[in-house]
């Protein structure tokens, strides 16, 4: 504000948003990006605004900016990772140590014959290697394709397969709860159903009953493939639209979306991020709670280091082997920014103040959440207890097909309970109503009204899926599918999804995926998934069933069938309760209503139902049980 001339917060957020290609100028002088050639123009929207380009004529990496430039000199002793193990142990890495062993791995995918535009997938926990070989990967121009260290093999391949993946990095095992959990035989089972993985490499622990390595991709050890490699590979320079990352994530309808980010865009996006709205800076330790198939898993690791800080990394549970894990990691490592979502805040709340109140948390400034909405309660507990009234709750809110943030509160502005403050710097949000109006005093549709630099380039191999999902409805408007709305103030809030996506402890997931794991049941002849409220998770899932001829509802066969999702999907996405029903509701077309569905399970206004074909249907929904 002071160097640009402007006199308070909103000021600057205005003329953020009026004129963006001066902000996001302004963003990379400020931030000093690292472009290793100058761009000559920030913002090219020529072939339409879904199709925007940024820093046209330069050129970047997004590794060079984050690791390269603290690596030398007196910097690269500074830390940059601090990994903690449920057992309290912990591995740091400097600046210099990084970038050695991303150097390392860089050279070691290139010997595989990993090339420009290659994908890679990482199927890792919160480690230090996770973040090595997704810089790596960035530093040869290849593309990361991170999964959700809790999925199931189908689920892994599914991703691999959708992405032609050329390797899988995985590691051996995780630990939860003190028990190692067996990655590796996922990874195995998901390389033999995806063809196009010609090798896997694995990294760490050995986990009980280690399977005998069998399919086409023989593990490869990772220690050893990075042995030889030499410890000082240059970032190659490249375009900034080349793309460094696809974050998969879940629709209403059809497979997983790869949502397609840059290394110019996401870099500039995130840092700016990480610097205003969650005020991280050199030296700082700052830690999310987070995967690494989470969009914050790369925005923990980009933000981060970008401004040269030390990333804190929490592998397993964090209420794990006592209930105050997360407090006494922050008072022992003296995490000054802490991210959560509101879903982990409620878990830890049943605990009670004792783990809180154990633990000098003196060194927090900075509290930091997204994933869902808050409730007042557990926005409340966090803000009193935690932050002891004096730390401010960041709340944002973007998604991971937007990079970044939507909305967000400023450290330097007022914060009302459970608001997202405002538009992010930059970030010409609006509140539509069905017609396309911008609307005031009600609940509507968040909308998007200009481009920004981290908003993805498409979904991968489907562009015009990406049209159809994001910018269809109202034309060269995105409309990200949550509801949202601003109060008399001016605090914006948000109301939930505006379309079918369960988002399970902030883990979004399609209903056609739960679905198609039920379908491959002998017994299911089609099946509905929709999200119930969950006071800890934020959605669960509930499934509707329709069974083949000759099979008969039961208890057990409900169960049989949550565990048979489990095995597919992983056991963060077991359906918590299994309904049998004769038919689902669906329109003269055949496509299944799961809107009105949720709408009759939970006994709310069905709203339009002009559509539905067998209204029968849905009274059967109301009236049914769980089984």
């Amino acid at each position: 504000m002071a160097r640009l001339g402007e006199n308070d917060p909103k000021s600057l957020i205005d003329r953020s948003i009026r004129d963006v290609e001066w902000f996001w100028r302004e963003v990379v002088e400020e931030l000093d990006v690292a472009f290793q050639r100058p761009f000559d123009r920030v913002l090219d929207s020529s072939q339409g605004i879904a199709w925007s380009r940024w820093f046209v004529g330069g050129s970047i990496n997004l590794a060079h900016h984050c690791l390269d430039r603290h690596a030398r000199g007196a910097s690269g002793e500074r830390l940059a990772i601090l990994w903690d193990g449920e057992d309290g142990s912990s591995r740091r890495l400097t600046y210099r140590a990084l970038h050695a062993m991303t150097s390392r791995a860089a050279s070691a995918l290139r010997r595989l014959g990993v090339t420009t535009g290659d994908r890679v997938g990482l199927f890792l926990p919160m480690i230090p290697e996770a973040v090595a070989a997704f810089l790596a990967c960035a530093r040869i121009g290849a593309v990361a394709v991170p999964v959700f260290s809790g999925f199931a093999a189908a689920a892994v391949a599914a991703r691999l397969v959708d992405c032609q993946a050329k390797v899988l990095i995985a590691a051996r095992a995780s630990v939860r709860r003190g028990r190692p959990i067996d990655m590796l035989g996922e990874a195995l089972e998901a390389v033999d159903s995806a063809p196009s993985v010609t090798h896997l490499v694995v990294v760490g622990r050995e986990p009980a009953n280690h399977p005998a390595p069998t399919g086409r991709a023989r593990p490869i050890d990772w220690d050893a493939w990075l042995e030889s490699e030499p410890d000082d590979v240059p970032s190659q320079a490249l375009d900034p639209e080349t793309p460094f990352l696809i974050a998969y994530t879940s629709g209403t309808t059809g497979k997983p979306k790869g949502a397609v980010h840059v290394h110019g865009g996401f870099l500039v996006k995130i840092a700016q991020e990480a610097a205003h709205q969650a005020d991280v800076r050199a030296g700082d330790r700052v830690c999310w709670v987070t995967d690494l198939g989470w969009i914050m898993g790369p925005w923990i690791m980009v933000g981060g280091l970008a401004a040269g800080a030390t990333v804190v990394l929490a592998e397993g549970a964090i209420d794990y082997p006592a209930p105050d894990r997360l407090w006494a990691m922050v008072a022992r490592h003296q995490i000054g920014i802490l991210g959560v979502s509101p879903t982990l805040i409620r878990a830890l709340m049943k605990h009670g103040l004792e783990p809180v109140r154990g633990h000098d948390l003196g060194s927090l400034r900075i509290l930091a959440s997204t994933g869902e909405t808050w409730d007042p309660e557990s926005w409340r507990w966090l803000f009193e207890n935690v932050g002891g009234r004096r730390v401010p709750i960041i709340n944002l809110s973007g998604g991971t097909e937007v990079g970044a943030c939507l909305l967000s509160v400023l450290p330097v502005c007022p914060i009302k309970p459970c608001s997202l403050g405002g538009p992010a710097l930059g970030m010409a949000v609006d509140v539509f109503d069905p017609q396309g109006r911008s609307l005031k005093g009600g609940v509507g549709e968040l909308v998007c009204t200009k481009p920004w630099p981290g908003m993805t380039r498409g979904i991968w191999g489907d562009p015009e899926r990406y049209l159809a999902t994001y910018w269809s409805r109202f034309p060269g408007v995105w409309t990200h599918g949550d509801w949202a709305s601003i109060d008399g103030d001016g605090f914006w809030y948000l109301h939930g999804r505006s379309d079918d996506t369960l988002k399970v402890a902030g883990k979004r997931i399609g209903p056609a995926e739960v679905e198609s794991a039920m379908a491959t049941h002998q017994a299911v002849a089609e099946s509905a998934a929709i999200g119930a409220p969950d006071p800890i998770k934020g959605d669960q899932i509930h499934c509707y069933v329709v069974l083949k001829n000759g099979r008969e509802p039961s208890t057990g066969l409900g169960r049989e069938l949550a565990d048979h999702v489990a095995a597919a999907l992983g056991k963060s996405f077991a359906p918590t309760a299994v309904w049998f029903v004769a038919e689902l509701p669906r329109t003269r077309s055949g496509k299944i209503l799961r809107r009105l569905i949720r709408q009759a399970a939970l006994g709310l206004p069905l709203g339009d139902a002009s559509s539905l074909e067998n209204p029968e249907a849905l009274a059967a929904i109301a009236a049914n049980g769980p089984t």
